[in-house]
């Protein structure tokens, strides 16, 4: 009997055992009369979770007559690593009623829960709790409050908690240093960096990791270099964490020879990594390569692609404007269950719809079962794009009765519909709406597409006040540029004598309207302007010339 129990006991404490597997287990227990013992079913209701059988681990849970705080953590935890929020905050509250206190991993647990679920209230509450039970100075739960406010963007907060720690130790400095690396505040986070090491600290690999991931753009890369340097010097550059985040750290910076070096002294790349490097290409403007990688790392087969990998490919087919590469992407989601993830659902549909094919971008949207402020906002830019401005404007209606606060983006797209179809009533309804009830500052795309939709429907003057009424100099070039071929195409050359003016009396000389202006006068033959234009002020001096491209759907 006791060889049979320590076997299975053996058994119930892997990391992790198939469905089927963990079923017999479960059967054991409770053939052996242990199944209202909270420390046996708490391993299985564990080994249920593992493998997302929820239904299996609440039964477990609710037939369970004497719980332990461990039995009570598994369940939250469960519920809360499986996004279903309302179901982990409510057994919560069951726990602060019952019979069993709450430790310092609930609390920990439910703060992270809060932040997932972006849940700001949620964490207050938990904050409280956790101050109310006395456990304030607790290095779990502090640490856990730092991370999720981090998350959250409440630096202010995180740091306040992280003060009111006396002595602080090492994963309490990891937390709040990558609370400030979250943020993109990493010169606050170096300076923690320097008194974690005063203090006497040895930076591990998880602090490294929180100095890097505040290095987002090209005006940080000597810093990121120098922090490269110091993992190197410490041998902390072999751990594969950093390494993946310092692949993504020079893939934003837009330093893809860097990252190719660091991504090629991996021993094996992870899924970070690879999204990382094909991110990179995308952004410096190689997506054919992008999907060369993405196709590599499918052929390497060790790794099964995640939503973030997926997407990023998507992204670069859709760039690229070839379905081709799009529908294999598509397919692979179909066949590995991930297609109906919002990333790589709204992935799909800017790839659709941006190679053409924008009723199967719409089909995509319409078949989500979840959705987000982004996929609205991609839907509603792809029909602005096709003119199709009654659908967009049914989709805004949809994401205020969802709860939803629309953003620049939502605005951008539906006045971009607005412009491709002539409603000129609702888009300067929907700029006001913008402006002054959602308070969002106006964009330059948010002005070219105004100017754009009055002046191409003969508002011209009305036009040329928007642009004027613009409280920041200089005004963007593309705004004057939108403008002045609202004019051309009603050949009202005296409004462009206006502009002209109005730009040579503030000094405004831009390669990209002074070609439109010498085109316009072109016209109008007046040559002496375009001469003036061309040679004395030195403003047309050429575009950069278009480029088009041929698909070989053999590659």
């Amino acid at each position: 009997m006791n060889i049979h129990l320590n076997s299975l006991l053996s058994q119930l404490t892997k990391p992790h055992q198939t469905i089927w597997r963990t079923r017999i287990l479960h059967a054991l227990v409770v053939t052996n009369s242990l199944s209202s013992d909270p420390f046996y079913a708490t391993k299985i209701l564990r080994l249920y979770a593992v493998n997302n059988d929820l239904i299996s681990a609440r039964n477990l849970f609710d037939r369970t007559p004497q719980r332990s705080v461990f039995l009570w953590n598994s369940i939250i935890r469960a519920y809360a690593q499986a996004h279903r929020f309302p179901d982990a905050f409510a057994l919560f509250k069951r726990l602060l009623i019952s019979e069993t206190p709450p430790d310092n991993y609930s609390f920990a647990c439910v703060a992270r829960a809060s932040a997932d679920s972006f849940d700001i209230k949620a964490l207050r509450i938990v904050h409280g709790k956790v101050v109310s039970f006395g456990l304030s100075l607790d290095f779990v739960c502090n640490s856990a409050l730092v991370s999720s406010y981090s998350k959250l963007g409440l630096v202010d907060e995180a740091s306040c908690v992280f003060r009111g720690i006396e002595e602080p130790d090492l994963v309490l400095f990891n937390a709040m240093i990558s609370g400030y690396g979250s943020c993109g505040d990493w010169m606050q986070g170096i300076e923690l960096f320097n008194t974690m090491q005063n203090t006497g600290f040895r930076p591990d690999g998880y602090t490294m990791v929180g100095l890097i991931i505040g290095l987002i753009d090209h005006s940080s890369i000597n810093t990121g270099k120098t922090i490269h340097g110091f993992c190197v010097k410490c041998g902390l550059d072999l751990n594969d964490h950093v390494g993946s985040v310092l692949v993504s750290m020079y893939s934003k910076c837009k330093n893809i020879e860097s990252a190719f070096k660091v991504f090629g002294s991996l021993v094996q790349p992870d899924l970070v990594s690879w999204s990382a490097i094909i991110t990179g290409l995308s952004l410096a403007g190689d997506y054919v390569k992008a999907l060369l990688f993405f196709r590599e790392f499918l052929i390497d087969g060790r790794k099964k692609a995640d939503y973030v990998l997926i997407a990023s490919a998507l992204s670069a087919s859709a760039q690229l404007a070839i379905v081709g590469p799009g529908c294999e992407i598509h397919g692979y989601a179909i066949r590995h269950e991930c297609s109906t993830e919002v990333a790589v659902s709204s992935a799909l549909i800017d790839m659709y719809a941006k190679c053409g094919f924008l009723e199967m971008g719409v089909k995509m949207f319409d078949k989500m079962p979840q959705r987000n402020l982004v996929s609205y906002n991609i839907v509603i830019s792809s029909l602005g794009l096709y003119g199709r401005a009654q659908e967009a404007f049914r989709l805004f209606d949809e994401i205020l009765q969802e709860g939803l606060m629309p953003d620049e983006t939502t605005f951008a797209g539906l006045l971009c519909a607005c412009c491709h179809s002539g409603h000129v009533s609702e888009g300067r309804e929907y700029f006001r709406l913008m402006t002054e009830e959602f308070e969002i500052g106006a964009k330059t795309e948010h002005y070219i597409h105004m100017v754009k939709l009055l002046g191409m429907n003969g508002k011209l003057e009305e036009a040329y006040n928007l642009v004027k009424s613009i409280n920041r100099e200089p005004v963007n070039s593309s705004i004057w540029s939108a403008l002045l071929s609202c004019c051309d195409s009603f050949k009202n050359y005296e409004l462009i004598d206006v502009i002209t003016k109005h730009l040579d009396e503030n000094e405004q000389e831009n390669c990209s309207y002074g070609v439109v202006l010498s085109n316009l006068f072109a016209g109008d033959e007046r040559w002496d302007h375009v001469q003036q234009l061309r040679v004395d002020n030195g403003g047309a001096r050429g575009k950069i010339p278009g480029i088009s491209w041929i698909s070989n759907t053999n590659h």
